[in-house]
Formats: structure tokens, C-alpha cells, sequence
């Protein structure tokens, strides 16, 4: 797959950029502490700053691997931090790449990860030669497959019993685009 890395992004209200060391407070009180943000996720929230401080310490020097796809998301309006959005898995051999995001609850319902996620679909079919876009969600979490859908994605399946987060083993439902449909 030809990789670029993350690069700074935009949408009319948003900014998609490369997390650094400064966000660990955002990170931790927007999203990374809430247990009802995580719970569909595969990893724990967060106890302490210090955890959003370490991850932020691997995520900045991952970002040097232009495999590495990891962007913040950024109110423009207010320059606040809310979430993140990032390819979680590759397939070269097929040229696809998995996205997942989270974004802070006090976000929710505002359009903004479907804005986020639109202009992902966009970043990875105009700049790299990805042929498939996927995303999965714990079938307890229906909205994230509104994101999914309002994003352009189509509905593939449920895998039963695939995944485990945060609740434990679940149903992935998964959705996906082509480059031809893009």
C-alpha cells in the first residue's frame, strides 16, 4: 500500500490533525475517562492523566512510520479536542484499512464524527491506493452505524460473536466502501 502518514485535514468546522504531548488533559476529560465513550471500545478508560500522557508519547513517535494514521479531532469554533479518528488495521494484500474513532459524549448526536469520517474516506481514496474501507461496531451501538452509513458506507454483515470490547465478546457489524463506489 503507498503510505503517507497523517497529514493535517479539514472539513468546514473541523480539523483533523496529529496528536501531541499538550492534548493528554483534552484527551483525558473529553473522552479517554468516560467509561459510557469507552465502553464500546477496546481499551479500558482511563484512571489518570499520566495514561493519555503515555499513550501520547508512543503516539508521537509512531507518527515518524508513515503507516501510522492517527488524527485528533478539533472543534475550528472553539479549538477544542474531542476525539480521535484512525486506521486500526491494514491489509496489503488486499489493499483495505479498518478505521475506528471515539469522540467525547458531550459531542455527540452534532454531525461531527460523520465529518470526520467522510473526510477520511475522502484522505485515503484520493492520496493512497486503498481499495477498501472498512469500520465495524458492536451491534449494542447502533449509532455508531448511523456514522457508518451517513458516511457512505454500506452495510455488510453481522459477525456473530467476533469482537470483544469493553462489555466483553459481541457482534460486530460491519460496513465498508469500495474505491469504485467512492
Amino acid at each position: 500500500m503507498n503510505n503517507i502518514g497523517t497529514i493535517p485535514l479539514t472539513t468546514k468546522r473541523l480539523l483533523l490533525r496529529r496528536l501531541n504531548k499538550d492534548d493528554a488533559q483534552s484527551m483525558f476529560n473529553n473522552w479517554a475517562s468516560d467509561f459510557d465513550v469507552t465502553k464500546y471500545l477496546s481499551w479500558p478508560n482511563y484512571d489518570s492523566v499520566s495514561q493519555a500522557q503515555a499513550f501520547l508519547k508512543y503516539r508521537v513517535k509512531s507518527y515518524n512510520d508513515p503507516c501510522t494514521y492517527d488524527w485528533g479531532i478539533v472543534i475550528k469554533e472553539t479549538n477544542d479536542l474531542i476525539g480521535t479518528i484512525s486506521a486500526v488495521d491494514f491489509s496489503g494484500k488486499v489493499n483495505s484499512v479498518e478505521i475506528g474513532y471515539v469522540i467525547g459524549k458531550k459531542w455527540w448526536h452534532n454531525g461531527y464524527t460523520t465529518e470526520a469520517l467522510k473526510r477520511i474516506i475522502k484522505f485515503f481514496f484520493e492520496n493512497t491506493d486503498v481499495n477498501r474501507i472498512e469500520a465495524c461496531h458492536d451491534s449494542d451501538n447502533p449509532n455508531s452505524g448511523h456514522v457508518m452509513h451517513k458516511s457512505g458506507m454500506s452495510f455488510e454483515g453481522v459477525l456473530r460473536s467476533k469482537g470483544y470490547n469493553n462489555n466483553g465478546i459481541c457482534d460486530e457489524v460491519v460496513y465498508s466502501i469500495l474505491r469504485d463506489e467512492y
